[in-house]
């Protein structure tokens, strides 16, 4: 049984994420996910007004078939960051789900990646990085106005 829990979880603030983006985006020669990070937002139908760039699209109603699929293509990432729109239900459960399931598939190997949450989610990202065209794609203000 794994030792993992939503309050063990480490959570990540916007602006160390930012941080990490922009640094691994300066040094990838490609606008592609960098190849030490992934981003999963796991907004549902929310998932309107923009995102992260790089960050990768899965539906928190789609995640748990999507799991193995997951596990797969982001073994090689030193740093997986989960998101919601606030980051309180869905990110953390989708982050839980996956680490546990990595350290059940992985045993020992998934130490060697970290699993994150993104503190206070897309709502707080947009806030202050909504219309940085470097770390936000496909950003609609209007929508988030009332946020």
């Amino acid at each position: 049984m794994s030792n993992i829990t939503v309050a063990t979880l480490p959570r990540i603030s916007r602006d160390a994420l930012s941080a990490l983006l922009l640094t691994t985006l300066s040094s990838s020669t490609t606008t592609t996910t960098p190849s030490t990070l992934a981003i999963i937002d796991v907004r549902d139908s929310d998932h309107v007004g923009g995102h992260i760039t790089t960050s990768t699209w899965i539906p928190s109603s789609s995640l748990d078939y999507r799991l193995p699929e997951l596990i797969r293509t982001l073994q090689d990432k030193e740093k997986v960051v989960f998101h919601c729109a606030l980051s309180q239900q869905r990110g953390p459960s989708a982050a839980l789900r996956y680490a546990r399931e990595r350290e059940r598939v992985l045993g020992v190997d998934a130490e060697k990646q970290e699993v994150y949450v993104l503190e206070g989610g897309f709502v707080q990202w947009q806030e202050k990085y909504g219309k940085d065209g470097r770390l936000t794609r496909d950003y609609a203000e209007d929508i988030w106005r009332e946020y």
